[in-house]
């Protein structure tokens, strides 16, 4: 060995993603055209051959249902979903898949629960609900309440990602006072949103306060970036915490 080859770095060298211990992704964007999600059936393949290879067996899709932006209804969905089933089936990718949806909180979203409208849920009634980003809604706390009331189990999508969460420590004491549960994106740990968001997602894992993980998954970047999770120092914390993934 020369001298030189004792200041030569090291080659680190990372171990390949595996979601094996989350068994199931609750939360995704994988049929294509009605969302911000997968825009064709071809990308929703590609990306589901990738959740699979990781080792997931199931997958519940989830697309937005946004009164502004994204008006899907139960029919559309579940049109959508059987159709991706058929695709998978005819590709022979080897995963369950199954279809809820995210739901934005608003007026219009609270009425529905009030009125008692078919909404999606999976599992033992879990119903997965998002914010805005920047500023808290008004209903937030009301629209937990009624959800609960009408035997709903609600999930908070991503909580890490809510800058008016991120600075009001008294709603998340609320909120976890209350028992909602929280489900954060696998991605916020690799940093893909912002340290900021990382480091609150963190201290979520510190308290024990995360019942579900999530993909998010969009398109192929999320997947890509996905794969750096292996290089964070959460990577071993979230694989031996207790989630209820397993459980859907």
């Amino acid at each position: 060995m020369g001298i030189f080859d004792l200041f030569k770095k090291k080659e680190v060298v990372f171990e390949d993603l595996d979601l094996s211990w989350m068994q199931v992704d609750m939360h995704s964007h994988l049929i294509p055209g009605i969302d911000d999600g997968s825009k064709s059936m071809e990308e929703s393949l590609g990306l589901i051959k990738r959740l699979s290879d990781f080792g997931l067996r199931k997958i519940i899709t989830t697309p937005h249902i946004m009164s502004e932006y994204y008006r899907n209804t139960p029919e559309i969905i579940n049109m959508g979903l059987q159709d991706v089933r058929r695709a998978v089936k005819n590709e022979g990718i080897e995963i369950e898949i199954e279809a809820a949806a995210e739901y934005y909180m608003d007026e219009i979203f609270l009425e529905k629960v009030k009125s008692g409208e078919e909404l999606l849920t999976f599992g033992p009634n879990h119903i997965l609900v998002e914010t805005g980003f920047i500023n808290k809604p008004q209903m937030l706390l009301e629209t937990f309440f009624q959800l609960e009331m009408a035997g709903y189990k609600p999930i908070f999508a991503h909580p890490e990602r809510y800058q008016y969460l991120i600075s009001d420590k008294k709603l998340l004491e609320d909120l976890v006072d209350r028992q909602i549960s929280f489900q954060v994106n696998l991605l916020s740990l690799t940093g893909f949103y912002s340290k900021q968001v990382k480091d609150f997602a963190e201290m979520l894992l510190e308290r024990n306060l995360v019942k579900f993980f999530g993909t998010d998954c969009h398109n192929p970047r999320y997947l890509d970036m996905l794969e750096t999770l292996t290089r964070s120092k959460s990577y071993q914390k979230i694989k031996e915490i207790e989630i209820l993934n397993s459980s859907l």
